[in-house]
């Protein structure tokens, strides 16, 4: 626990004395620590069968839709009381599979899946400047899962060109 506390401690964002940064590999670590008991809650108590977590972004899935409509308030009110954590009312969607589900920076469909169109600009935005191999490497890697390949056509070259 003084490890724990030393890593919280050692980083004051904005001068508040709470929180660590964000891409911090503990951030990820203590995320997935202390959201486990709304797993838990969502597989146990929801009965969630289709249910994915990565870190705070989350997706349920089902064919009935007044089902999922009545999940809310209890995540809701689970979240609130047990965690003392909000669900964040712009970025909760019901969506159909077919008009694709938009989870991770992809829009997933039944059949595959599209680079979300704000991260495709914030690629491309970054790599209109010299940008190091390892940065392009990591671009090509998160087009490698999905329906990229012509995007993926489109950094190399990028890439061809900065060297």
């Amino acid at each position: 626990m003084r490890t724990i506390r030393s890593v919280i401690d050692s980083f004051l964002p904005g001068g508040r004395a709470r929180g660590i940064p964000l891409g911090n590999l503990t951030s990820q670590l203590f995320v997935n620590v202390y959201l486990h008991e709304f797993d838990m809650f969502v597989q146990r108590t929801l009965r969630c069968e289709r249910y994915i977590r990565y870190a705070d972004d989350m997706a349920i899935i089902s064919h009935d839709r007044r089902w999922l409509i009545s999940l809310v308030p209890r995540v809701r009110t689970f979240l609130g009381s047990a965690l003392k954590l909000q669900l964040h009312s712009d970025k909760l969607t019901l969506r159909t599979a077919a008009s694709g589900i938009d989870f991770l920076g992809w829009v997933h469909f039944p059949h595959h899946r599209v680079l979300r169109t704000s991260t495709k600009r914030r690629m491309f935005r970054a790599l209109q400047r010299p940008v190091a191999p390892s940065v392009t490497a990591s671009y090509l890697g998160l087009l490698g899962h999905g329906n990229a390949f012509h995007l993926e056509q489109s950094v190399r070259e990028l890439a061809i060109l900065d060297e």
